[in-house]
Formats: structure tokens, sequence, C-alpha cells
């Protein structure tokens, strides 16, 4: 559409304005954000605070000339995600071989099912894959049994005739995610929260999980 090619990059305010891109004059990667910009070291860490490997999934850490010296008066969060140089990001990727990153999550939105990862991008984009779904948003909801369960949230395709609902959500997971990823409930909506970009917020939709659940509470107290 734009007669120009286009390159995807990744950034963030606090490493402005650019950490990875990807080369201009090499092979197009539609799901990559490139390789480290000169004079810029990133490393992932995984969750024990080890190097991840090649193609495991690690916290993007940055190093170099755009990380900034810390938030503004604000010492207690600036020693949160900054470690002797190092700019925690709380994004998630991954490494190939030739040192291609590619973005998998959130960190603050993975969900732990009985001990294992998930990430909701990756339900999200196994579930946007049937033709009645238009939107879809995945969050992990507290479970007595296995810690927190997924839950995704689905808005129909207007445009679509076939049947969309719990059952055929949950059927369509099966065949393509392993048994802890499957989501536990699914909620249809008309629509979901985004930001003035568009981006669903799925901290909203926690935030609406989380005052259920208090109403449940304050129903159980005596007197309510």
């Amino acid at each position: 559409m734009t007669h120009t090619p286009i390159a995807e990059g990744y950034g963030l305010t606090e490493a402005s304005p650019v950490v990875s891109f990807n080369p201009l004059k090499s092979e197009l990667r539609l799901d990559s954000i490139g390789i480290p910009v000169p004079g810029t070291e990133v490393r992932l860490v995984t969750a024990t605070g080890d190097l991840a490997a090649i193609n495991e999934p690690g916290e993007i850490w940055v190093r170099g000339p755009q990380v900034m010296r810390s938030y503004w008066k604000n010492p207690q969060e600036s020693a949160q995600i900054l470690h002797e140089g190092w700019l925690a990001t709380g994004d998630i990727a991954v490494m190939d071989e030739q040192g291609f990153l590619k973005i998998v999550d959130r960190k603050k939105d993975l969900i732990l099912v009985s001990g294992f990862n998930v990430y909701p991008n990756e339900v999200e984009n196994t579930i946007a894959l049937i033709d009645a779904v238009l939107d879809v948003a995945v969050i992990g909801i507290a479970d007595p049994t296995t810690g927190e369960a997924v839950r995704a949230y689905i808005v129909k395709n207007p445009y679509s005739s076939d049947v969309i609902n719990t059952e055929t959500i949950i059927a369509h997971c099966r065949k393509h995610l392993t048994p802890y990823k499957i989501p536990r409930s699914v909620v249809m909506r008309d629509s979901l929260p985004k930001s003035a970009v568009g981006k669903v917020l799925r901290k909203d939709l926690k935030a609406e999980v989380q005052h259920e659940a208090q109403i449940d509470i304050d129903a159980q107290k005596p007197g309510f």
C-alpha cells in the first residue's frame, strides 16, 4: 500500500527511540523485531535470573546510550527495573540462532498454570484463527487447584454465520494447544476494552475479575 519497504523494530519510552531493528537489506522477517542497533546490548533473562538459551523465552534487558538514567523523582521504581546499567523492560522475547528477536508477551501478563508458563499472545493467536472470532483477549484468573487458569474473552464476528460458543472455542484449542494452555472459561462479549490506539487492555479485564471476586467476598460476610 505504501510502495516502500516496511521494517519492524522495537523501542520503549525508557530506551528511546529504538532498541532493535530489522536490517533493511536483509530478508524480511514479519514476526521479528530484528537485531540490536549499533552500540546497544540486549540479553534475555529467565525467571531464575539466568541467561536464556537460544529460542528460550526471557525478559529483554537493554544496555546502551539510549537507556534512561532513572524515573524522575522515583528512586524506588527506578531500582526495580535498572540493574547496574541494564534496563529490565518487562517484555518477554526469544532469540534465534541468527540473533533475531521476537516478542512473546508482557511479563506482567504471564499466566502460571500449575507452575507452567502460559503466554496470552499464543492462546489469542490460536483462537483468532477461527473465522467466527472478531476479537479475543486472554488473561489469567485465580484458581484453587492450579493457582491460575486461562480465561478467554471473545467478540463474535458479525459477518460470520458459524456457531461460536464455549464448546467450539475449547474444541479448537484442544487441536492446537497443550492441555494447560486451553482456556478453562470463555466469556462472550460485545466488545473489549481498548486504548486510544486500539490495543486491548488486559488490565481492565483483570480489574473486572478482581471486582467481581470482591463482590463475592462481601456477599459472604455476615449482615451483608
